[in-house]
């Protein structure tokens, strides 16, 4: 069965790729974040990738969201660095898979992240959305990461955490002349449950990027709980495509110590049992537990 066949049955993703690390002892509390694993750290990331696969994950993201070419050069590192950095996180994503199929006889996939201008901020924009850029603007910033994630060959690519429309939009029209062979979800983040950060409807944000013929899946992601049913209700109106959603899990994001506050509110998983692929904030016992 092929991504597209086993997305309309239902897909589950992994969980939050910095809980993981953090709990391996990765220090994330900078401008890299997760991404600073990659630098000497591979095989944390590696096992990441396992636990998810092994707590019932098909579906597990690379650690590039936050990996971007302008980030590791003014962190010190060459562009040459920085770009193997970034294959590196598709390779080690790969690899875990296939261990895990070799293992296991279960084919799972990889999709190989594509973060928001905002996450390069770090400055937790990716809920706001207050930045302009031109369409140029926005290819000059992601296409240097963007080739040599699709130059490592993943199943699938994912624009996620997106808080505006222009942005992923511009992505979308260069993959289409460029790489119209590769499927793609878009997964925007949320102002209210009808519309998007920057304040784009819901109904404009779908619309407009289900007309893709390679975006298989739209979604939400890294939103409160408390938005789930009436978002997805509302997107399930301009798309019959697969949705996607991971949610957090109540926390509040601090982009001063960039890591999550504690939520004050218990969330009641099984409510979503069905629904939830992954969480912004999550783990894998939780994964686990919700799989099983």
């Amino acid at each position: 069965m092929n991504l597209i066949s086993r997305a309309k049955k239902g897909i589950v993703l992994d969980g939050a790729m910095s809980d993981e690390l953090e709990r391996q002892g990765v220090k994330t509390n900078n401008k890299l974040w997760t991404a600073t694993a990659l630098i000497n750290e591979l095989d944390k990331i590696y096992q990441a990738h396992w636990d998810y696969f092994t707590a019932g994950a098909e579906l597990v993201i690379t650690d590039t969201y936050q990996a971007n070419v302008q980030a590791f050069t003014q962190a010190g590192y060459s562009e040459q660095e920085a770009e193997k950095f970034i294959r590196d996180a598709v390779k080690v994503a790969k690899k875990a898979r296939d261990d895990y199929e070799q293992k296991t006889g279960k084919h799972n996939y990889v999709a190989g992240t594509v973060g928001s201008y905002s996450a390069y901020l770090a400055d937790g924009n990716e809920y706001r959305g207050d930045y302009e850029l031109s369409e140029l603007e926005y290819l000059a910033f992601h296409l240097p990461r963007l080739r040599q994630i699709l130059a490592e060959k993943p199943d699938l690519i994912a624009l996620e955490t997106q808080p505006k429309l222009d942005e992923p939009l511009a992505v979308l029209n260069w993959l289409k002349e460029n790489a119209s062979d590769y499927p793609v979800y878009v997964s925007f983040t949320l102002k209210d449950a009808t519309h998007i950060s920057d304040g784009t409807t819901l109904e404009q944000a779908v619309s407009a990027v289900d007309k893709f013929e390679q975006v298989f899946a739209i979604g939400i992601n890294c939103i409160s709980p408390d938005l789930v049913a009436p978002a997805l209700k509302e997107i399930g109106k301009y798309t019959f495509k697969p949705l996607v959603l991971y949610p957090n899990l109540g926390a509040s994001y601090d982009p001063k110590i960039k890591q999550w506050r504690e939520f004050k509110e218990k969330f009641d998983f099984n409510k979503l049992t069905k629904m939830v692929s992954r969480r912004c904030t999550s783990n894998w016992w939780l994964l686990y537990y919700r799989t099983n």
